[in-house]
C-alpha cells in the first residue's frame, strides 16, 4: 500500500465524482468564485488551520518586506522573516514510522536510502504573508472565465495567475501550478551541480535573463502573441561550453505552441534552431534531468493523464532562506553524498494537493507516473516523485522557495534532483557567490529575446 490513506483516497473519489459533475463547465459560478477572500484565501487556499493546530489558518498579515526586517533591494540577500526559530523535531530513519502520514513516499525512500545523513528538520508552520494585488484581482478575474481547451491540454480566457483557484479536475490542478504568477523579470548568475555516488562534481554556470510576459503589468492576453516568458541563457562554465547562448519563448498554451529556441554554439559561430526541447529531453549539467521537469513540472501536458488523488498535510520545503544565506557556500550545501546537507534545509507542515499523472497509453516518457505535491497557498509544485516504467520510484525532487519581498510573491529557488538508484543528485539555480538573482529590476525588451539578437550577441 502506498502511503496514500485510505481517508486521503476516499477523498480522492470525491473529488473525482466533483471533476466528472463538472466536466462540461471549467468555470466557477460568480457564487462559488465569491467564496475567495472568505472561506479560501484569495488564492484559493483554504483559510482555517487543521484540526491540530500543526498547520496555523491564514493570516496574510505581511504584504512584502515584514516591519522588523531591513532588505537593501533587488539582488541583495534577504531577511530571514523567521530565523530565530529552532526545529520543532527532526525526523530520520529511526522515527520515521511516527510520521508517516504527513510524508511522501520520495521522502520515505531518501530516510531510507540514507539513514545516517538525510534527515528532516521540522519547523514552525507560517502562513504570513499576502501576494501582491494584482495577482488576487487575476486569480478573481480568471475564477469566473477561465476555461480548458484542446481536450484538457491548453487553456482559454486565463490571464496573469493560476486560472482555476477552485480546480475541478487534475488538469485544472496542474495549469494552476505551470501558470502560477512569477516575477516580471530576473536575471542572474545560477550555478547547477550534479554529485555522483562517488562524490565526483560535474559542475556549470549560466546566466539567466528572463521575461515573464505573464507577468508583466502592461500586458494583456491579447498583447502577449501567446508567449507565457522569454528567455536568454548563456554559459559561463565550462570553459569547454563558455559562450553557448539558448534564447526562445515559453508559450501560454504550451501543447499547441510547443516551446520554441534558437542556439549559438561559438565553435560553429552561426545560430540555430535547438533540438527538441520539451518532454523527457535530458538537459543541464550531466544531462541529470528532463526538459519538463524544472520547477518539478513544466512543459506540454499531454502525454499525460492528470488526476487529482485530493489534499493531505506533509512536510515540505518551505521559506528555505537559510539555504541562501550569504555565509552558506556551494561547497557546505553539497558537503553530503545523495542529498544536500540537512542543516541547511527547513521543512513545514502545509496543507498539499497531491496530482498524479499517468503516462497515456502509446505515449512516450521516462517517466510512467509522476505525482506532483502542490502547496494550497501558492499552487507552486513543492515535491515530485517520478516512476519509471516498472513502477519503481526513481527519482525524488524537491522544490525550495522564499517569499521575495520586492515582487510580493513566493519565489523559486533550489531544485534538488534526487536519483534513488543512482545515489547521485542535481542541485540547480545555486546562487554564484551568494549573489541572488535580481527580481522585476530589469528593463528588457522583446527584441532582446530574438534569434537577431542571438546573432549580434554570439558574434561580439
Amino acid at each position: 500500500m502506498s502511503s496514500i490513506t485510505h481517508t486521503l483516497l476516499r477523498t480522492a473519489l470525491a473529488v473525482s465524482l466533483l471533476g466528472a459533475t463538472f466536466a462540461s463547465q471549467a468555470k466557477v459560478s460568480t457564487e462559488e468564485a465569491a467564496r475567495l477572500g472568505q472561506d479560501l484565501t484569495p488564492v484559493g487556499a483554504e483559510k482555517a488551520g487543521n484540526a491540530d493546530g500543526s498547520i496555523p489558518a491564514w493570516s496574510g498579515k505581511w504584504q512584502g518586506l515584514p516591519p522588523q526586517l531591513k532588505y537593501a533591494g533587488p539582488g541583495t540577500p534577504y531577511p530571514d522573516p523567521y530565523a530565530a526559530e529552532k526545529p520543532l523535531f527532526v525526523i530520520n530513519e529511526q522515527n520515521m514510522d511516527k510520521y508517516a502520514a504527513n510524508l511522501t513516499d520520495g521522502e520515505k525512500a531518501l530516510l531510507k536510502r540514507y539513514p545516517t545523513t538525510f534527515n528532516i528538520p521540522v519547523y514552525p508552520s507560517h502562513r504570513d504573508f499576502r501576494l501582491d494585488q494584482r495577482s488576487y484581482d487575476d486569480i478573481k478575474k480568471n475564477a469566473v472565465t477561465a476555461e480548458l481547451a484542446n481536450d484538457g491540454n491548453d487553456t482559454q480566457n486565463a490571464w496573469g495567475a493560476s486560472p482555476f483557484p477552485i480546480p475541478k479536475n487534475g488538469s485544472e490542478l496542474m495549469f494552476n501550478h505551470t501558470l502560477a504568477g512569477r516575477a516580471s523579470t530576473e536575471e542572474a548568475n545560477y550555478q547547477q551541480a550534479v554529485v555522483y555516488a562517488n562524490k565526483e562534481r560535474v559542475l556549470e554556470q549560466v546566466n539567466y535573463k528572463i521575461n515573464s510576459i505573464w507577468s508583466t503589468p502592461d500586458k494583456t492576453l491579447e498583447s502577449s502573441n501567446g508567449i507565457l516568458t522569454n528567455f536568454l541563457i548563456t554559459t559561463l562554465e565550462p570553459v569547454r561550453k563558455k559562450g553557448e547562448i539558448v534564447v526562445g519563448h515559453e508559450f501560454i498554451n504550451p501543447t499547441s505552441s510547443p516551446r520554441q529556441a534558437w542556439q549559438y554554439t561559438p565553435g560553429q559561430r552561426r545560430v540555430r534552431r535547438a533540438p527538441t526541447v520539451g518532454y523527457d529531453s535530458p538537459t543541464g549539467a550531466g544531462g541529470f534531468r528532463v526538459y519538463d521537469e524544472d520547477r518539478l513540472f513544466n512543459g506540454a501536458p499531454d502525454r499525460y493523464n492528470w488526476t487529482i488523488v485530493g489534499k493531505k498535510d506533509i512536510y515540505i520545503p518551505y521559506h528555505n532562506y537559510k539555504i541562501d544565506d550569504p555565509s552558506v557556500s556551494t561547497d557546505q550545501i553539497l558537503a553530503t553524498t545523495g542529498h544536500v546537507d540537512p542543516q541547511y534545509m527547513r521543512y513545514e507542515k502545509h496543507r498539499v494537493w497531491v496530482l498524479q499523472a499517468t503516462l497515456k497509453e502509446g505515449a512516450r516518457h521516462v517517466y510512467a507516473k509522476r505525482v506532483l505535491y502542490l502547496d494550497e497557498d501558492t499552487w507552486a509544485a513543492t515535491l515530485a516523485d517520478n516512476y519509471d516504467s516498472r513502477g519503481q520510484l526513481w527519482r525524488t525532487n524537491m522544490q525550495t522557495s522564499i517569499y521575495a519581498y520586492e515582487m510580493q510573491r513566493y519565489h523559486a529557488r533550489l531544485g534538488i534532483y534526487h536519483d534513488l538508484i543512482a545515489g547521485s543528485y542535481l542541485v540547480d539555480r545555486l546562487l554564484v557567490d551568494q549573489k541572488p538573482a535580481k527580481l522585476n529590476a530589469s528593463n528588457f525588451v522583446d527584441e532582446d529575446f530574438t534569434p537577431g539578437n542571438l546573432r549580434k550577441l554570439g558574434t561580439r
